[in-house]
């Protein structure tokens, strides 16, 4: 076999792995640790995007934002940090496992007309809608419970949620509605830091009763790590919406990719430039050191210029590469920017 043969099957196997995994994050996935399950669970676990667990992580990621953020503001224990980030990895699980479901409940006459997710457990008739709608109420539930968690009464934890209750609820319409839907999960998703910020006992910002001559409060620092993180959505996701393209366009569903199109690119990189910004005032209004702005700052910059630089917006497999392993490279540096400078504040 000639080293061209051998370099061209080599290429067809990446790339037939890169399909199947694209396919699979579509929720039709049946390899690895789903083999040992029953058949009838399957569906559910596929229902619920547990396998590759890429929804999970990027719900959980803006979560450890605003738990380290805080932790730093205020020089919290590690044994606190800690604690407060295995609590909430749970609350983020269920969570996790609700939105997908309802999200596929909503999607699912969009979802059959798009090849990636026409396979999906709810269009392909391996779960009924009723059955999605009871078991994302059991996931709800089980966030409900993780949400009593927080420091606060359970009144003002769910008025502190509802914003993202209701950013959740209505996402699977934002795709309809507008051509920015990219905005709405950027938001509900970065909503996770003031989350986490609360699980910390740190409220990020402050309204007083009416009439009672106190002032809005908003920490500047927290806004701007809250801002970054819906931009980061914004870049990720429209990436991945490249996927679908041209069956978006063909089923009249909207989003950035959509709308920009060839033009997305230039896009991506003025918004690359408004986060990296964001991040720079954020950490200089909350004194943040020199390994944050390495390691958050810097890496972030470089991982998405990258990604921005080498993906190619008219290749399924290129976006899907890049999507996949972009976003653990951005999560990772904002995370080990912040862990970094929470542990050299500790050990001052």
């Amino acid at each position: 076999m000639g080293p061209k043969r051998k370099h061209r099957e080599t290429t067809q196997r990446q790339v037939g792995s890169t399909k199947e995994k694209e396919v699979g994050y579509g929720g039709n996935d049946r390899s690895g640790w789903l083999v040992h399950l029953p058949d009838s669970w399957v569906p559910y676990v596929q229902l619920a995007r547990l396998s590759p667990p890429a929804g999970l992580c990027l719900i959980y990621f803006p979560h450890i934002f605003g738990i380290l953020h805080a932790a730093i503001l205020q020089k919290s224990s590690p044994s606190e940090v800690l604690r407060t980030s295995a609590v909430i990895l749970g609350g983020s699980f269920f969570v996790s496992n609700a939105i997908h479901i309802w999200n596929d409940i909503i999607d699912a006459p969009l979802d059959a007309l798009v090849e990636r997710t026409s396979r999906r457990p709810i269009p392909r008739g391996a779960i009924t809608k009723q059955a999605a709608l009871v078991f994302t109420a059991t996931q709800v539930a089980g966030a409900g419970l993780f949400l009593s968690s927080l420091p606060y009464p359970l009144s003002q934890s769910v008025l502190y949620a509802m914003p993202s209750i209701l950013l959740w609820t209505y996402y699977p319409w934002a795709k309809r509605h507008t051509s920015c839907p990219q905005l709405v999960l950027g938001s509900v998703l970065a909503w996770g830091i003031v989350v986490g910020s609360l699980a910390m006992g740190v409220e990020p910002f402050a309204v007083g009763p009416v009439g009672s001559g106190v002032k809005p409060r908003v920490d500047l620092s927290t806004s701007c790590l809250v801002a970054a993180s819906v931009i980061w959505t914004m870049i990720y996701d429209t990436v991945y919406a490249h996927l679908d393209l041209k069956d978006d366009l063909k089923a009249g569903i909207k989003s950035l990719a959509v709308l920009y199109r060839d033009e997305t690119k230039p896009l991506l990189w003025k918004l690359l430039g408004l986060m990296i910004t964001l991040l720079l005032v954020g950490g200089t209004a909350s004194d943040m050191g020199i390994l944050y702005f390495i390691i958050a700052v810097g890496g972030t910059a470089a991982s998405l210029g990258l990604l921005i630089a080498k993906v190619d917006l008219n290749d399924a497999s290129s976006c899907w590469w890049w999507f996949s392993n972009g976003f653990w490279s951005v999560g990772g540096s904002i995370t080990g920017g912040l862990i970094a400078e929470y542990l050299y504040q500790h050990t001052m």
